[in-house]
């Protein structure tokens, strides 16, 4: 993700406590009913704040269950000091302004490989790019990827700004979910 400046929003910040769990190979935290429901959206959402004291930027997934999740990735585990099976605290605020999302190589080059699509690309907000990768990555199949990139190309090439016709409440990374819902904590 490449950083931008983050606009203050007029939300209230959210903080709670919760443990972090393992699903398959990935280290998840998943908001408290409570605190998701202050969000403005059921959707994605990004935010900003502290983890264990740990300022971080991310994007929280919908979990299929009205709540809401994001991945540690391992520079926010080693830097807000996780251990495993610890309480942690968090302090998150939505923000209005997204980041420019990192593009995968196949979808750059299907851009690259159409200047008038690549252009209507650059010329929508980086929270609907968001989504246009979200609606991408839902598959596990690269058949499935690779139709969905050609498929949101014809679309940008006809003026649509956002994937339409899919639940964006839903999960949809396949490493992590099933049927839309995140999977329960691995043993």
């Amino acid at each position: 993700m490449n950083p931008t400046t983050i606009k203050d929003t007029k939300s209230e910040t959210i903080s709670f406590k919760t443990k972090p769990f393992r699903v398959n190979s990935w280290d998840i935290i998943r908001l408290p009913a409570s605190a998701s429901a202050k969000l403005p959206s059921r959707g994605q959402v990004m935010v900003e704040g502290s983890l264990n004291g740990y300022d971080f930027q991310t994007p929280l997934e919908p979990d299929g269950r009205w709540s809401h999740w994001f991945k540690l990735d391992a520079t926010i585990k080693r830097s807000s000091h996780i251990e495993s099976n610890q309480t942690v605290s968090l302090n998150i605020k939505p923000v209005e302004q997204w980041p420019e999302p990192d593009i995968p190589e196949d979808l750059k080059t299907a851009l690259q490989n159409h200047h008038e699509t690549y252009t209507l690309w650059q010329n929508i907000t980086p929270m609907a790019r968001w989504e246009w990768l979200r609606w991408i990555r839902s598959t596990s199949k690269s058949e499935t990827r690779s139709r969905r990139i050609e498929v949101a190309c014809s679309k940008l090439k006809a003026g649509k700004r956002r994937p339409c016709c899919w639940n964006r409440n839903l999960c949809t990374d396949p490493n992590v979910s099933k049927n839309g819902v995140l999977l329960e904590p691995s043993q």
